[in-house]
């Protein structure tokens, strides 16, 4: 499949997809997009807007994931704006769900974390994230905590942040060589790699069905 993952961060999703696609990847930051590449040198890379090259080339691909910013839309910003931290929710999100749902041939996942408000339009719920889609998203429970207050302590002077870099762990990936600041906040934005590994699977099925479909249709 040719498949397009935007704001591809270092991966997470991609992960457990095989060397069987031909993915293309936009990641504005160049420091994380040098990690992807690093982890994934057989997919293009692309630095830039990943909103502004969906609207650009998205029927050229049979498979779109997109995880446009959460910031603007989780619910942190409850305690953001007790501070005085006030902002809009980014609709670039509902841009998106809604070109692909009404424009799209292809199978599409637009995924986002739960948000503070009631979803505008509403998603599908599968570990921690709402998934906007053409098929039915597998429900799994990701088997990692990585929220800034994952549990309690299971040891006498384990701090939260122990616990959640053991959690982090679980994502199986290793970026102590890479010069990047924020480590910690890439592996939270990561989708756990068996969900991502299941929706593909299940993108798969239904890419599939629609061509048997068409098939005999048209008596191919």
């Amino acid at each position: 499949m040719k498949i397009y993952n935007g704001y591809c961060g270092i991966g997470g999703n991609r992960k457990d997809w095989g060397s069987n696609h031909q993915v293309t990847a936009v990641e504005l930051d160049p420091r994380i997009a040098e990690i992807y590449k690093d982890l994934y040198p057989d997919d293009e890379v692309i630095i830039g807007d990943a909103h502004q090259y969906l609207l650009d080339h998205y029927n050229e691909f049979d498979f779109i994931w997109c995880s446009p910013p959460c910031p603007s839309h989780s619910i942190t910003n409850y305690f953001l704006n007790a501070k005085g931290i006030i902002r809009y929710p980014d609709m670039a999100l509902y841009q998106e769900i809604i070109l692909l749902e009404h424009f799209f041939k292809g199978e599409y996942v637009v995924e986002n974390v739960k948000s503070y408000y009631h979803p505008l339009i509403k998603p599908q719920v599968s570990g921690r994230h709402y998934f906007w889609s053409n098929f039915r998203i597998p429900h799994l429970e990701s088997r990692i905590k990585i929220s800034r207050m994952c549990g309690d302590k299971d040891a006498l002077g384990v701090t939260q942040g122990q616990i959640r870099k053991k959690e982090m762990e679980k994502l199986g990936f290793d970026l102590d060589k890479y010069q990047y600041p924020g480590k910690e906040k890439l592996l939270r934005n990561c989708v756990d790699p068996l969900i991502g590994r299941a929706i593909l699977d299940r993108a798969i099925e239904s890419h599939n069905l629609k061509s048997a479909k068409q098939q005999v249709l048209f008596g191919v």
